[in-house]
């Protein structure tokens, strides 16, 4: 078996009718650009991977092979040698559909066939035109005959919850929680990579290709959504120092923020591969004896065993080397032990690091 190295895998373009044309020239994809481009899978199970030994083969066939080498003990232990995180970015010209996921119990229960775990997503917002809001979760409590009506009635517009927001925020959108990103808005997701998505409502929306209403699916939408108000939504940062700040964890995905203003030594935890985002700023990544040259828009899966590797910020670059790492924690070891040997107390904790 050879050694593992930094992946770097072929993006997924998706082009939604929501879609719109930020995206594209902010990750400077070569032309004729999509005119909608709503969604880049940056990295997924069944991406191609580009560089190295591994080339042509599927990150989900790499982590069949590699196993724990690749995704990390604690990944093995909860979903085998599956890959479970999917990151991407989206541009939202227009609003998407008011949808809710399942949990992981519902999914496998109910679609199993798909081979997908529950969804539970975070936001990272880049950008946001003024006024610029999104839906989450319920306004007030409701039930489900309650909501089921609203829905036939064209009412359900009544019964949400729309939050303000602006570059910098962070939303944590758990399995369950009715949702939508609105119009004028570029983020960066993290999420369980399953692909499960029941919309609740489409404002009478057609599908491009067929003409036809874009599908709805109300009845299993109301099996899985919470119908109390969601008790998080934005999430406040938590700085970790040394340029690294924490922006949202929880069991199945931690992500934070790093700014470089110089060379930074890191290195993978057995337990977990990571995921590094480029969100500014040029560099080098080595590790395992490759270079790897860092720009925006750029993300590189760290596999687990990797072990050592250093980050080079560009010399002459304007602005630092800014990045966005995910894993998947131990929060207790990773985080929790060691801010509270800093003295933050458990509520401000309980903020960010989110537990249940």
């Amino acid at each position: 078996m050879s050694t593992l190295y930094p992946l770097l895998t072929e993006r997924r373009l998706v082009q939604p009718i929501w879609g719109g044309t930020q995206l594209a020239a902010w990750l400077n994809l070569p032309e004729p650009r999509p005119d909608k481009l709503g969604e880049t899978w940056e990295v997924y199970d069944q991406n191609r991977i580009i560089n190295g030994p591994l080339a042509a083969r599927s990150l989900a066939d790499a982590s069949r092979q590699y196993g724990a080498a690749l995704v990390g003990t604690r990944t093995v232990e909860h979903c085998g040698a599956d890959f479970p995180l999917l990151a991407k970015f989206i541009d939202a010209a227009d609003r998407l559909s008011i949808q809710v996921h399942p949990d992981d119990a519902y999914a496998h229960r109910h679609e199993a066939a798909a081979g997908f775990h529950g969804k539970t997503e975070a936001w990272y917002i880049l950008s946001a035109a003024p006024g610029a809001t999104v839906i989450h979760g319920l306004a007030r409590p409701s039930s489900r005959a309650e909501l089921a009506a609203a829905i036939a009635a064209g009412q359900v517009d009544d019964w949400l919850r729309r939050l303000p927001i602006k570059a910098g925020d962070v939303i944590f959108v758990p399995a369950g929680t009715l949702h939508a990103i609105e119009a004028g808005i570029v983020l960066f997701e993290i999420q369980q990579k399953s692909d499960l998505t029941y919309r609740v409502y489409d404002y009478g929306r057609r599908d491009a290709a067929t003409g036809l209403p874009r599908a709805l699916h109300l009845d299993k939408a109301l099996d899985v959504m919470d119908y109390a108000p969601a008790p998080r939504a934005a999430i406040p940062p938590l700085d970790l120092g040394d340029g690294r700040v924490l922006l949202v964890a929880c069991p199945l995905f931690a992500l934070e923020a790093w700014t470089l203003a110089g060379e930074r030594s890191a290195a993978t935890d057995p337990g977990t591969f990571e995921i590094l985002s480029v969100l500014a700023g040029a560099g080098t990544l080595r590790a395992a004896g490759s270079a790897i040259s860092l720009q925006r828009g750029l993300s590189v899966v760290m596999p687990a065993a990797l072990g050592d590797y250093t980050l080079q910020p560009e010399a002459g670059e304007a602005a630092p080397l800014r990045l966005l790492r995910a894993n998947v924690p131990d929060l207790e070891r990773d985080l929790l032990q060691p801010l509270r040997a800093k003295g933050v107390d458990e509520t401000r904790l309980a903020q960010t690091i989110l537990t249940d």
